[in-house]
């Protein structure tokens, strides 16, 4: 029973790949000399801005004692002096883990984070500094 089934199966099976050939040979065909009705435009790349969430607008508010003892430290360790003042602070909602300042290659959470931006100056050099929940610094080098 077994064989005859296997021998019907073959058959059904032989029967519909010898109705998909074709009886003769495939034609060929000749390269086309006529250009497009309408040529593609050549490949362009643009230089890559700034990232939306990478310069992120909120509330102002007042920097914490422990956020700017924080930044002012920060800049002694990298060696800046100078009288810091503050230039802006706003209270913002970053659309990642990176707080609006991605590194290349870098992962983030991809979850909104209550942060603050906060733009300091040194002897008119400016620095971006952006904080998350808690009180640790990332300096936005861009």
């Amino acid at each position: 029973m077994r064989v005859r089934i296997a021998a019907a199966s073959v058959i059904v099976v032989a029967s519909v790949l010898t109705g998909c050939a074709s009886g003769g040979s495939m034609p060929q065909q000749q390269p086309s000399s006529e250009q497009p009705a309408t040529p593609r435009p050549p490949f362009q790349t643009t230089t890559r801005g700034p990232l939306p969430s990478a310069d992120p607008s909120g509330v102002p508010t007042d920097v914490p004692a422990a956020r700017w003892s924080a930044i002012q430290d920060d800049l002694a360790a990298r060696g800046v002096t100078g009288v810091v003042e503050l230039v802006s602070a706003e209270s913002v909602v970053f659309s990642d883990g990176s707080l609006g300042c991605p590194s290349p290659g870098q992962s983030y959470t991809q979850a909104q984070v209550d942060g603050m931006r906060v733009v300091v100056a040194v002897d008119g050099t400016t620095y971006d500094y952006r904080l998350g929940q808690g009180d640790t610094l990332k300096l936005c080098t861009r």
